[in-house]
């Protein structure tokens, strides 16, 4: 059998091999809830996270606290696996320029452009707060993809290549409404530079096509009106810089100032956050000392940007990797000899994004474990928000087929736990006893009561680890449509702080 055969075991439930969780159940998806100090990381996470370890597995490690690095370096080096730990992080040796790794993935210009977009768009989106009733999402979110395909086009053309600094110079230049392009050169800003430049490579092409058509052919296209098909046809880029002149000096430019203005921050604000290190050092500049496929040679990349320290710039850049990470691992082709590998993300509300339900339909088939670990539902409610939060919620946590429970003191959470493991018809024996002044009576009467098998107030009662429990950390395991331990879905267990 392949080492990354689904069938694989991970972790046994009982000493006959009967109560197995196999790697097929890890690409399955796995969320973890507790309140704080619950054990919910030092449990069953630890545990977690050692066998993924020990057998080989790469990973993606996204952080929120501080001490998330050397408590993996712990667990690396318990599993043999120091070697393989790769940590992105200010002052570090290891860096990933996500524009130059885009443009090198894609098949086409139009797909740089394509690919960039869709990254930038998630992370705004990612990033921003969730209102309700908003009855113009679509328009923003449209006008602001505009801006950026436009931008990164404009850039492209111009230079032949991207960066963060000259698409933020040139939003900060776009003419404002009832200006031109300068003739003053010491007025000149960036936008008319690179749509100078633009113009000029444009030009240049058109003029070499031009120069090697036959006489015939010259006066033909001489003769066409403006503006001229044939060279539109023949010249992408012509095509391209048209559209680009129709969008900033006939559209953008006319937009309500307040308009403009809040779409102008939207993207500049972000770009800007990118522009300062030690994050541009790490994501922006040079050549990548680290690309997404070393997981699938079996490295363990984190990202050391905990967001309690780096708050929203750091947040931002990880939900970047994550995103590009996760693409890259469902272009491979899986093979059963094929790596499993894990993305893992305590405090995971902090990360999530438009594009992971989708992800995680699928990322059964690429072999990605996913691990999610957080306190309660409302922390997903808050980072998801907006209409139907609920439904949007249910439905994410659907795509996690193991769930774990530990202690915890959200009723919310209780009761959805509950409910997820279930009802069952229990007997309600009854007695009734008659006294008269000279008879004695009594009957017995059976009935069924339909009872959740694992009442919500039995959640915050469980064991929370430390020396007090003897470091027992008790929680309640849950698979989705999976009888796996004796017949049910579910089955309480205990994690051993301590286990190696």
């Amino acid at each position: 059998m392949d080492a990354f055969d689904l069938d694989n075991p991970l972790i046994q439930f009982d000493d006959n091999n009967e109560q197995t969780w196999t790697i097929r159940h890890a690409v399955e998806g796995v969320q973890i809830f507790g309140g704080i100090g619950s054990g919910k990381t030092s449990g069953s996470g630890r545990m977690i996270a050692l066998k993924y370890l020990r057998h080989d597995f790469g990973g993606l490690i996204l952080t929120v606290k501080p001490d998330e690095k050397s408590a993996w370096q712990e667990y690396c080096k318990l599993a043999g696996r120091s070697n393989d730990l790769i940590i992105i992080e200010p002052g570090g040796t290891a860096c990933f320029n996500f524009l130059q790794y885009e443009s090198s993935q894609a098949f086409g210009k139009e797909a740089i452009t394509e690919n960039i977009v869709e990254v930038l768009k998630t992370v705004i989106r990612a990033s921003e707060e969730k209102d309700t009733g908003k009855s113009d999402d679509a328009f923003w979110e449209t006008a602001l993809d505009m801006l950026i395909f436009n931008v990164i086009d404009l850039c492209r053309i111009a230079y032949g290549t991207l960066s963060v600094q000259k698409m933020y110079d040139i939003v900060q230049s776009i003419p404002q409404k009832g200006q031109g392009l300068q003739s003053n050169q010491t007025e000149i800003k960036e936008f008319q530079r690179a749509f100078t430049k633009a113009r000029d490579n444009i030009k240049s092409k058109i003029d070499q096509w031009y120069d090697s058509l036959p006489i015939a052919k010259q006066r033909a296209v001489d003769n066409e009106p403006a503006p001229n098909n044939t060279v539109l046809e023949a010249v992408p880029e012509a095509r391209l810089l048209s559209f680009l002149d129709q969008f900033f000096f006939d559209g953008f430019k006319n937009l309500s100032e307040k308009t403009r203005s809040i779409i102008d921050f939207t993207f500049a604000g972000f770009l800007f956050r990118l522009l300062r290190d030690p994050v541009y050092s790490l994501f922006c500049k040079g050549d990548s000392t680290v690309v997404p496929e070393d997981c699938l040679k079996g490295k363990i990349i984190l990202i050391n940007l905990p967001v309690k320290l780096y708050h929203k710039v750091g947040r931002d850049c990880q939900i970047l990797f994550k995103y590009i990470w996760q693409r890259a691992m469902e272009k491979r082709q899986v093979k059963s000899s094929s790596r499993a590998v894990f993305l893992w993300a305590d405090e995971a509300q902090h990360f999530l994004h438009e594009h992971d339900a989708d992800f995680q339909a699928t990322a059964r088939s690429s072999k990605i474990s996913t691990v999610y670990i957080t306190q309660n539902l409302p922390n997903y409610y808050a980072a998801m928000g907006g209409q139907k939060a609920d439904y949007r919620v249910k439905s994410f946590l659907g795509t996690l087929a193991t769930k774990i429970f530990h202690s915890n003191a959200d009723i919310e959470t209780n009761n959805y736990a509950s409910e997820l493991i279930g009802n069952s018809d229990k007997t309600n024996p009854s007695f009734q006893v008659t006294m008269g002044n000279d008879s004695f009576s009594q009957s017995k009467t059976i009935g069924l009561v339909n009872e959740r098998l694992v009442k919500p107030e039995k959640f915050a009662g469980m064991k929370t680890g430390g020396p007090k429990n003897n470091y027992a950390v008790e929680g309640y395991i849950h698979r989705q449509g999976d009888p796996l331990f004796d017949g049910k879905n579910y089955k309480k267990t205990t994690f051993n702080q301590h286990r190696i």
